[in-house]
């Protein structure tokens, strides 16, 4: 992504123009009549046809009616049916013309772009016309399901616009013709998108209409209207009615536009989005994080009021709403989880818990919470039902103290914070987070208050407004509606939300004081539907100033901000403020709808979103990511992060807690995205997001005003008493600041480390020091070397090993030349290629013949056994085969010339202990020549290797004389000699030549140089692992020599390799023992790299601590906001540029991020989490 330029084009040349030609579709509902080419008019005069055949047919039965030939209702049967036919006839035309085999020519154009838009057209009712105006439907079910839905929609659009019915509505004859006119005009709009060819919509939800949902939008709104109507003319005398259905009339001819402005919300995102607002705030739930379980909730909690209306006892009414109202407010998925997990033998934990489920502590104090509440209720309305007068006293009573409970738990939730009211510095809170140690002890200290804070919020003020309802005079009231439904969610929301259902109760109590008993809210509204209506108000309220706040700051940051400043910028701050009060309006609806303040492409040009659920995204929350290797470190702090998040949210330090509200975390490089889903009685559900670590111009600068941010707030070097927040117009208000266990990272260039020629002179000699510790300690590690240790020797014979042989003839020739095999060892070793991060090892089985000779003893067809068959070995039998060498390829070799063959000797360890150490057999073999090991055998350090055996813990239980034996044992000497050495030749060769740097990192990413030893090793993983191993260990030992200093004795040596062993993974970042070292919390993590446009080799060091996360809330509402611009600019103006103006950078609003933090395919977060459930106790 390049710079920003506040003149950067909103939209490029092409897209202005596809827009300009789809948004007249979208406003008519589909007909082409823009299309950027040009085309025989027959085209245009069939759409017009097209769309306007259903007036034609319902002006029929509007006609007879109007000449009282026919009744209304049979107008509209006649109109219906006939739009019926009409339909049938025109999908089964389409659905013709796209099964015939028709080659359709395209005009030649130089325009790719625009390419697949143009057709030539050869008739009027040529095939290739009809598959331009009606393209038909992908089900066979929707084509006959829409053909009736369309009779349908034009039978009640007829009855819905009579004339004469208009005309008793309004009593005018010009609103009648207008009415009438333009109604029609909205049904034909409605019909032509069913039935004919669906507009792309601005309110798009889905990315993709699998199951055609699309065509249903606009009659489904139709039928809303016509319902309303119908309702009218059935139920009389109903005045509300009456005026409803007259604003509706005029309303209905404004849909054109209402659906071209994308305002009115496509039918998935409608049922969603009823459903939660009903569950919310009439059932007195909560927003859930999947759409199962939000359809699951609302049908168990509509049953409520249903049940409750029925039971005649007050008590068990009473009774009923507070324990059903306690058990749905609980995370019952969790619940289940853990009940099960209790009746089952096995005790794992409950899966997405990341250790915070459902566990002994919360079921005790849920069953405690359920028993005293419920006693209470019970109680207190069966004896204060007998004395109304001390019932109204203890529940004013009650109300008082409500009160000063909310004022308290306000106060104490304000000094957890960073901020109060997030503007003024909490004198309370510690001053330099610098000082990690001291800042976290500091905090504990404060987060004592919010202990006091969350006994009062958990225990104490659930079970006062338990009281404060089960004293209310309403309950006495059975069978009623209100009283049902309202006291329902009364109780549901005492623990759903036991926060906004204190200041509902408050906020009710303080009006009853200051208010007349005899007025309109104290007479006619019980207790119940007063709070209902409380929490709808408080709810739109916050909505309305939190949008307010984010009109504001679009705006002035579109004036103030230089990089924001656009040539229109001064046009569009005098059109807002001349048009203010329409502005205005524009908030209130969007505050009403609970719908988002879509700023277009995110200029001070605001409009109303569609309304959506809470989430703004269909799919299943943690379903999609953008992974790199990046996303495994934000798995891993996910545990760290909710037990930290634990703390916080029950302390009150995030402030409220609202599903819907955004989180943001920072740490070094790492950007954390925190969604709340779900509120609940003792919990909160959760969805983090990590936001790619990639370095662009325009995440760098969003951070880089996230590090200002925090930085104003909590890297204070002097003691400012009640500072003001200096960055009060961001969207992001800092919380305070969490302890979490992260990888911290680290990167340095090597230079002068890696390329100094004495460093890697040292490599070579401490490689095949590692090589030797790194096998011992293979072996001593064993599982069989464990169990024999301990066995009691009851033999003393000692056991036979077989040496390699000193002339291992059947080796190609070309190895028994040093200079060719020098020259083969480092054949392919070029410093071209060696700056690739992984290297594929390359396989050279082509060019050697023969390898691991000895020690073969399976039977190969055409093979030759270098042994003849005499009695000798005859009378050895299979024994004898597991020494024989069978010569691959090879000639007969005759009688006479056996003694050239190689012979492996049998060789007795001189303890009886050794055969423990002893390396596997299939390693003993190789194609490298003894006369190089021999040659290279001085470099084995003898001392070193004796010293290691001397250290090894296995054998601690035995006399201390075994390792002594052990070391002195000359013939397992010589198989680490041979087998180190072998490594070590295919890896350097025998030349004192120090490797290049280049060569260092090759072998380190797993590319071995082209020899005999590559194919050798490349048949033992095992081995080549160790080999690996070894080779990155003396890496990391070179680069901690440089730094920390020279090694000055074997023992340092030694703790430096098991440091190594115990607490680092030193690797590649791609691997995937690098990921699993990460998730298993590996110490330590080193990767060496080299950064080609710098041309350096650098150190990437990654280790694992408990480390500062700054925590800030993010305006909700821009954040809605800017994904629904989102997702009007990507689905329907298809804007994906990526330099379009909307994704740049901006400091306010952090536009950049908010993009990023989106779902995909819109957005591109690296992680996304399951839903995570936390127990706030």
């Amino acid at each position: 992504m390049g710079s920003m330029s506040p003149d950067v084009p909103l939209l490029n040349d092409y897209k202005q123009d596809f827009l300009l030609k789809r948004f007249p579709q979208t406003v008519l509902g589909g007909p082409r009549l823009k299309l950027g080419y040009c085309a025989p008019p027959y085209i245009y005069v069939n759409q017009i046809v097209l769309f306007l055949m259903p007036w034609a047919l319902g002006g029929t039965g509007t006609l007879l009616y109007q000449l009282d030939i026919l009744r209304d209702y049979s107008a509209a049967a006649l109109s219906g049916g006939l739009m019926v036919i009409t339909a049938s006839v025109i999908q089964l035309t389409g659905l013709y013309a796209k099964n015939r085999s028709v080659v359709v020519k395209r005009v030649i154009t130089r325009d790719i772009l625009a390419e697949e838009d143009e057709h030539e057209f050869t008739s009027c009712a040529g095939t290739e016309t009809v598959k331009f105006l009606i393209p038909g439907k992908k089900y066979v079910a929707n084509t006959v399901f829409h053909s009736v839905l369309a009779g349908l929609v034009c039978g009640l659009g007829t009855w819905y616009l009579l004339p004469n019915r208009i005309t008793l509505l309004y009593g005018s004859p010009g609103a009648t013709a207008a009415l009438f006119v333009f109604g029609w005009i909205t049904l034909c709009i409605g019909e032509y998108s069913l039935i004919v060819n669906t507009a792309t919509e601005t309110a798009t939800f889905q990315t993709q209409d699998t199951y055609e949902i699309t065509p249903l939008m606009r009659p489904l709104y139709i039928f809303f209207f016509v319902s309303v109507d119908l309702a009218h003319r059935f139920i009389v005398n109903t005045p509300a009615l009456e005026q409803m259905n007259q604003i509706l009339h005029i309303l209905f001819v404004l849909l054109p536009f209402l659906w071209a402005l994308g305002t009115l919300p496509p039918p998935d995102a409608l049922f969603f989005w009823t459903v939660e607002q009903v569950l919310e705030f009439g059932l007195g739930g909560s927003p859930m994080s999947t759409h199962l379980r939000l359809l699951v909730m609302f049908f168990v909690s509509a049953g409520t009021p249903i049940v409750s209306y029925f039971i005649p006892s007050t008590v068990g009414v009473v009774l009923f709403m507070t324990g059903l109202g306690f058990l749905l407010s609980l995370n019952l998925s969790d619940l289940s989880l853990a009940f099960r997990h209790r009746m089952g033998s096995s005790r794992e934990a409950c899966p997405g818990s990341c250790g915070s489920g459902f566990g002994r502590k919360e079921c005790l104090l849920g069953v405690a919470m359920l028993g005293v509440a419920m006693l209470e209720a019970g109680l207190l309305h069966h004896y204060a039902g007998f004395s109304p007068i001390s019932e109204s006293s203890a529940q004013s009573i009650l109300g008082y103290v409500l009160m000063a409970l909310l004022s308290i738990l306000w106060i104490l939730k304000e000094t957890q914070s960073i901020y109060v009211f997030g503007i003024f510095r909490n004198p309370f809170y510690p001053k330099d987070v610098q000082a990690v140690s001291l800042f976290f002890k500091k905090q504990k200290k404060l987060l004592k208050v919010g202990v006091v804070r969350w006994i009062l919020l958990t225990l104490v003020s659930p079970l006062a407004m338990v009281a404060f309802l089960a004293l209310d005079s309403s309950l006495h009231e059975l069978h009623s509606v209100s009283v049902s439904v309202g006291f329902s969610r009364a109780f549901r929301t005492v623990w759903q939300n036991t926060e906004n259902a204190l200041l509902e109760a408050a906020i009710v109590s303080a009006v009853r004081a200051v208010s007349d008993t005899d007025c309109w809210w104290n007479r006619s509204l019980n207790t119940g539907t007063r709070l209902l209506l409380i929490g709808i108000m408080r709810d739109r309220l916050l909505q309305f100033l939190t949008k307010l706040q984010f009109a504001m700051t679009v705006l002035l940051a579109s004036w103030t901000e230089k990089t924001q400043h656009r040539r229109a910028a001064s046009t569009l701050c005098v059109l807002n403020t001349v048009f203010a009060p329409f502005v205005l309006a524009v908030i209130v609806l969007s505050a009403l709808l609970s719908a988002p303040l879509l700023p277009l492409f995110t200029l001070p040009v605001f409009l109303v979103g569609f309304p959506r659920p809470v989430q703004s995204w269909p799919e299943a929350v943690g379903s999609t990511a953008c992974v790199c290797t990046d996303t495994v470190f934000y798995h891993q702090m996910i545990p760290s992060l909710t037990a930290a998040l634990q703390g916080a949210m029950a302390a009150g330090s995030l402030g409220l807690l609202l599903p819907g509200s955004h989180y943001l975390g920072r740490f070094e490089d790492r950007l954390i995205w925190i969604m709340v889903l779900e509120r609940g009685y003792p919990y909160c559900c959760v969805n983090v997001k990590g936001l790619e670590l990639q370095e662009t111009s325009c995440h760098t600068a969003e951070a880089q005003r996230v590090d200002e941010v925090f930085g104003s707030a909590f890297q204070q070097e002097g003691p400012q008493m009640c500072s003001v927040n200096e960055h009060l117009g961001n969207v992001l208000t800092p919380c305070t600041v969490l302890p979490v266990k992260l990888y911290s990272d680290a990167r340095s260039v090597l230079s002068g480390i890696i390329d100094s020629h004495e460093n890697l002179k040292e490599f070579k000699d401490d490689l095949v020091k590692v090589l030797v510790w790194v096998l011992i300690q293979y072996c001593a590690k064993r599982p069989s070397t464990q169990e024999k240790s301990h066995q009691t020797e009851k033999t003393s014979r000692a056991s036979p090993v077989v040496l390699p042989a000193l002339n291992t003839s059947p080796c190609p020739k070309s190895l028994e030349d040093s200079d060719s095999l020098n020259s083969d060892t480092f054949h392919d070793w070029s410093d071209d290629n060696i700056f690739d991060d992984e290297p594929t090892i390359k396989n050279r089985k082509e060019e050697l013949q023969l390898k691991d000779l000895a020690g073969t003893n399976l039977p190969i067809p055409g093979s030759v056994d270098s042994q003849g068959a005499d009695a000798n070995s005859a009378s050895t039998g299979p024994k004898n085969d597991l020494y024989r060498t069978v010569l691959l390829g090879f000639p007969a070799v005759d009688r006479g010339q056996r003694e050239d063959v190689a012979y492996i000797p049998f060789v007795e360890f001189s303890c009886s202990q050794s055969h423990l150490l002893s390396l596997p057999e299939e390693w003993r073999s190789n194609c490298t020549p003894h006369s190089r090991i021999r040659e290279a055998s001085p470099l084995f350090p003898e001392d070193w290797y004796q010293f290691v055996l001397r250290q090894l813990e296995c054998f601690h239980s035995e006399k201390s004389s075994v390792l002594e034996d052990i070391a002195k044992d000359k013939a397992l000497k010589a198989l680490y000699v041979h087998t180190v050495m072998a490594c070590y030749i295919g890896l350097f060769g025998i030349d004192n030549v120090a490797p290049s740097p280049g060569q260092i990192v090759r072998v380190y990413n797993g590319g071995l140089p082209c020899s005999g030893a590559l194919d050798w090793l490349s048949e033992k993983p095992e081995l080549f692992q160790l080999v690996r191993k070894a080779f990155r260990y003396t890496l990391k030992l070179m680069v901690d020599k440089a730094s920390l200093g020279p090694i000055e004795d074997f023992k340092e040596l030694t703790n430096y390799l098991r440091e190594y062993e115990r607490d680092w993974y030193i690797g590649l970042v791609s691997e995937e023992q690098w990921k699993e070292a990460v998730l298993g919390e590996k110490p330590c993590l080193f990767s060496l790299g080299y950064e080609s446009s710098m041309g350096v080799y650098t150190a990437r060091v990654l280790v694992l601590q408990e480390l500062p996360v700054h925590i800030g809330k993010l305006n909700a509402e821009a954040v809605r906001g800017q994904w629904a611009n989102l997702s009007w600019e990507l689905l329907y103006a298809t804007n994906d540029d990526e330099e379009r103006y909307s994704i740049q950078a901006h400091p306010l609003l952090l536009r950049n991020l908010t993009v990023q933090a989106a779902d995909p395919p819109l957005g591109y977060p690296i992680f996304s989490s399951k839903p995570l459930p936390i127990h706030l106790c």
